[in-house]
């Protein structure tokens, strides 16, 4: 075990600046809005993201470490509030029992005794459900890598930890897909021991109607961050992102990029048939857009894509990058399941990430893609933006036309889509995402009307505190 003392967090670019964590928990109402807020838009805007209670000790790793915070933006005629907590896990109440950071980073494998966290706790990982945040049969999940979520209440106080009843006691994925028509919800959970992966299927009442079963053909342990979900299939993309423990140990990096093993797709039948599999070159993706079934039996699947994998600083298993597909941005992958091939387009070339689209659409045809994106300039670290774009992709038949807009000195996040109340018109809605200005500090809530977007946002609410840079949010609107 290495304790990595030589650790000095004021030298890690993801503990600082635009992503310095904020400790204090705010509660305001009447927030200032600059223009005007779309009367009907009515519903609660939900980020989650790390943010570490304490500093860290041994090693910080983005965008994994870091314990959950949950940023909340209500909106109701035309006002606007906000509220934001931390995800209280027990290791973290343990931390603030203590007064300070008693895990390390995953990388630095610090794990505290049964002296200090007693022996519950013990020689045990940090939970970390900093990452997402979803809504599914009436429960709010702050969802970790591949661990349990934990349950929120509406104000987003900890629940407390959730297993489905017991049913899924190894956790789920950060990135679960609900079925807009059937109103299931996919997921999947890698694991460091055999089953390596395996998939389940939430009803929309909650119970777990399927699984966890494991995905046969599986027999190495790896990083897989997001899925897809199609009428007929889960989409799971491996890539040759390996755990090596025994590295990990030994001070050297517990994740090992093997370019040689190339990538592999499973296309996992929901109706419980066998895997199809799909080989290809090594590529790396974190997230998914979507993906829907031809008449044909092809499998279509939208994603951003990287050369390899990058954790804080790239990880390298082979020392030089190892090759494979050194293009990145929007790419779509035609998969045959009956011939296991892939065909890959790249659709954009522009260093793009956190695609989004309207979530009435997931998993079936659809058009358009919201995504954050970097403008050119040459001063902002991984997972800052200060752009956003939109993709049309029309029939398919063509590359996609694209539109952007500037953020200039504000580093914006993941674009989320809330429709338009009561519109027949379902490309009517607008983007949220939250925004902090480089110049000052200064966190806004951008509403940016889907119609007009190149113009920017027709609203910026003003937060009360600065809302780190983080990972993905959702829109749920008030129940009629």
């Amino acid at each position: 075990m290495t304790t990595h003392t030589t650790f000095d967090p004021t030298r890690v670019a993801h503990l600082n600046g635009r992503f310095a964590p904020v400790t204090e928990e705010v509660d305001a109402v009447d927030l200032h809005v600059v223009g005007e807020l779309p009367e009907g838009l009515d519903g609660v805007y939900l980020r989650n993201g790390p943010n570490p209670r304490f500093t860290p000790v041994g090693s910080y790793l983005y965008p994994i470490d870091g314990d959950g915070m949950l940023h909340g933006v209500w909106l109701s005629q035309g006002r606007a509030r906000y509220r934001n907590r931390f995800v209280r896990t027990p290791a973290m109440r343990a931390e603030e029992a203590a007064g300070h950071a008693l895990w390390g980073g995953l990388e630095s494998m610090i794990l505290p005794g049964p002296d200090r966290v007693g022996e519950e706790l013990a020689n045990t990982f940090k939970p970390l459900p900093d990452i997402n945040v979803v809504e599914h049969a009436g429960r709010l999940l702050a969802l970790a890598e591949s661990d349990c979520p934990f349950r929120m209440s509406p104000e987003l106080d900890t629940l407390g930890k959730e297993t489905f009843g017991g049913q899924l006691p190894a956790g789920i994925t950060a990135h679960p897909k609900t079925d807009p028509v059937t109103g299931e919800m996919a997921v999947f959970c890698y694991a460091l021991e055999p089953p390596y992966l395996t998939w389940s299927v939430i009803g929309m009442d909650g119970t777990v109607t399927s699984g966890p079963t494991p995905v046969e053909g599986v027999e190495d342990a790896s990083m897989v961050h997001d899925m897809a979900l199609t009428g007929r299939y889960l989409v799971l993309v491996l890539a040759p992102a390996f755990f090596d423990l025994d590295a990990a140990m030994s001070g050297g990096s517990f994740l090992a990029w093997r370019p040689d093993r190339g990538t592999r797709i499973a296309l996992i039948p929901r109706d419980g048939g066998p895997v199809r599999w799909a080989q290809d070159e090594a590529f790396w993706l974190w997230h998914t857009a979507n993906a829907y079934d031809t008449a044909d039996g092809h499998v279509i699947l939208d994603y951003i894509q990287w050369p390899s994998l990058g954790l804080g600083s790239d990880i390298k298993g082979d020392g030089t990058g190892g090759g494979g597909s050194a293009h990145q941005g929007l790419t779509r992958a035609a998969i045959d399941p009956a011939a296991g091939t892939v065909r890959r387009v790249q659709l954009d070339d522009a260093r793009v990430e956190l695609p989004r689209i309207d979530d009435r659409s997931l998993g079936r045809p659809y058009r358009r893609i919201g995504v954050a994106a970097e403008s050119g300039r040459t001063d902002l670290i991984s997972g800052e933006y200060d752009a956003l774009r939109w993709y049309d992709l029309g029939d398919g038949t063509a590359p996609p036309a694209s539109q952007s807009w500037n953020a200039g000195d504000l580093s914006v996040g993941e674009p989320t889509f809330a429709p338009e109340p009561g519109s027949p018109d379902r490309t009517s809605g607008f983007w949220l995402t939250f925004a902090t200005d480089r110049t000052d500090g200064t966190s806004w809530l951008l509403v940016i009307p889907s119609q007009d977007a190149t113009r920017g946002p027709m609203a910026r609410i003003r937060i009360p505190v600065r809302v780190p840079l983080g990972l993905h949010g959702v829109w749920l609107p008030t129940e009629e």
